[in-house]
């Protein structure tokens, strides 16, 4: 095995998906390229990749090309190349259940109703994966929650949305740095609960 990262954001291609609620996984790799100037994006093994430096680890950014339901085929080629273990891996994803505004990280656990992480729970053979879900809660009224995920933020919620996106990245750089358990310790909760912290 490789001393590599593999982040990993959750999404679907194509200009019709990139502003909904599905795709914050992507937006959070985007952000993290943005921030530590990585670029020379590149097509391989089923996803978008850019290969950079971030803290002094070497890390493979990646955002699956094969629609949400099959992320898996897309993490799994990628970690079978570049011989990456799960230990250095990190999946960042929406999530139904988690409410708005707030983010979870963990170590391991199933993946929910997240179609995306169950896929790639199903190819790397294990719940033991490192995951940020980022909360976009659940559907109003009686609306179907796979028509919900994808319509796009709208208004105050897409500023709550990019916020989060930040809170994300922050939270990988941490995890990158110092560990899963630390990041947990230091970014899980509501943006709130994090203005509370730093005294805001």
């Amino acid at each position: 095995m490789t001393n590599k990262y593999l982040i990993v954001g959750l999404g679907n291609p194509g200009k019709k998906y990139a502003n909904t609620r599905h795709n914050v996984g992507f937006w959070t790799i985007d952000e993290i390229a943005r921030r530590w100037n990585i670029t020379g994006e590149k097509s391989e093994r089923r996803a978008v990749t850019l290969d950079g430096v971030i803290r002094d680890k070497r890390v493979l950014l990646a955002k699956p090309q094969t629609y949400m339901n099959n992320s898996g085929q897309a993490v799994r080629a990628l970690a079978d190349f570049y011989k990456i273990g799960v230990e250095n891996t990190i999946i960042i994803y929406d999530d139904l259940d988690t409410p708005f505004g707030t983010l979870r990280l963990r170590l391991k656990g199933s993946a929910g109703g997240q179609k995306g992480m169950k896929s790639v729970i199903q190819h790397l053979g294990t719940s033991e994966i490192s995951r940020v879900r980022i909360g976009i809660g659940r559907p109003p009224g009686r609306m179907d929650p796979a028509a919900y995920v994808l319509k796009p933020f709208v208004g105050d919620d897409e500023i709550s949305a990019r916020i989060m996106v930040d809170r994300a990245s922050d939270a990988v750089e941490t995890w990158l740095k110092a560990g899963i358990d630390i990041a947990m310790n230091k970014h899980n909760g509501s943006t709130e609960d994090q203005r509370e912290t730093l005294g805001e």
